[in-house]
């Protein structure tokens, strides 16, 4: 039997997309990947959305994780991460599935062919009408922000990643966390998931009466502690490593799309980011909108403290303090940046 490796240095904590980036903190990896990734004058903004699909996954799967049902082929996670000019700051923006906008006129839906007319939606159905260049689109409409870089995972790639995590990444909860739609059920404490149950943990949003701002706060979680585990064992072996970041990038195009060797020089750039440099958020919620027709329900933004917040990106500063942001009409919603070195399970 091996014997234990001992712990590395906490480094580099950032948001999915970086779980292909480690890979950089192998001796030598940076030298053998040339790179195009752009230094902004104002910092790197890079787009990280998560897809409903059940594309690759087993009818076993399906059943176990419960996974049944048609998936909506929509964006049921998105954060925008931004990097300083600098390289001294990582913030990263969970924009919510349900967050209202409107689409322009003229743009066509790929999957009927039909030209639509200006309409609300939901920023989620974005990826599903247009794709990925439609999705960045509509995040640089309502964020002021350009986006850079591009990265997509789906349900099979985000099992396939987490499997290839000796020994599971570790979740936890204070209470009792159980959702009958996902099927997890947890005690209090900290329990090591493999893929499946690692996403239903991600996906649940009924377990704790916290809706889907539950969900980005265990969204949050788990990227943070999926990179603390990497670091105890999976940079030490470059087998595993490049196996690991081969299976999270997978092949898929996307419009401006993150390269391998893009999230290597990324990497690179933040290999010395201590976790307490890194802060997740959730942009500033109003409250619930009126149904809409032929949209549902949706969450209204709080134009102040949102146009706050990516004003601060925009100019490369840090993100807004709790404080400086009104409080939303959903106690659930409060804007409460958190530094990536607090959700770190004990």
């Amino acid at each position: 039997m091996n014997s234990p490796r001992p712990k590395r240095t906490r480094r580099l904590l950032l948001a999915p997309a970086a779980l292909t980036a480690v890979i950089a903190l192998v001796p030598g990896a940076l030298a053998a990947a040339p790179s195009e990734l752009p230094s902004p004058e104002r910092g790197l903004n890079l787009l990280v959305v998560g897809l409903d699909t059940r594309k690759g996954v087993t009818a076993e799967e399906k059943e176990r994780f419960r996974l049944g049902g048609p998936g909506c082929d929509c964006t049921d996670v998105m954060m925008l991460v931004h990097v300083s000019a600098a390289n001294d700051r990582v913030d990263v923006v969970s924009l919510p599935r349900d967050s209202l906008t409107s689409f322009p006129a003229d743009h066509r839906d790929r999957r009927t062919g039909k030209v639509h007319a200006a309409h609300p939606a939901k920023i989620n159905s974005a990826w599903a009408e247009g794709g990925s260049p439609f999705a960045v689109e509509t995040v640089e409409s309502m964020t002021g922000l350009p986006v850079h870089r591009y990265l997509e995972i789906d349900f099979r790639r985000f099992m396939d990643t987490v499997d290839r995590v000796d020994g599971g990444v570790p979740i936890c909860t204070a209470e009792p966390l159980k959702d009958p739609s996902t099927g997890i059920d947890l005690q209090p404490g900290t329990k090591r998931v493999g893929g499946g149950e690692a996403l239903q943990y991600v996906r649940s949003r009924k377990a704790d009466g916290q809706m889907d701002f539950g969900r980005i706060h265990k969204q949050q979680n788990f990227v943070v502690n999926t990179l603390e585990q990497l670091r105890e064992g999976v940079l030490d072996d470059p087998e595993r490593l490049e196996a690991f970041a081969a299976t999270l990038r997978g092949t898929a195009a996307a419009e401006r799309g993150i390269s391998t060797a893009e999230l290597l020089t990324l990497a690179g750039r933040l290999r010395d980011l201590p976790p307490d440099r890194t802060e997740f958020a959730t942009v500033p919620v109003r409250g619930f909108n009126p149904t809409v027709e032929g949209v549902g329900s949706t969450l209204a933004w709080d134009e102040e403290g949102a146009a706050e917040v990516f004003r601060r990106l925009r100019e490369d500063r840090p993100l807004p303090a709790a404080g400086d942001v009104a409080p939303s009409t959903v106690s659930a919603a409060a804007y409460r940046p958190a530094a990536g070195s607090s959700l770190i399970c004990p």
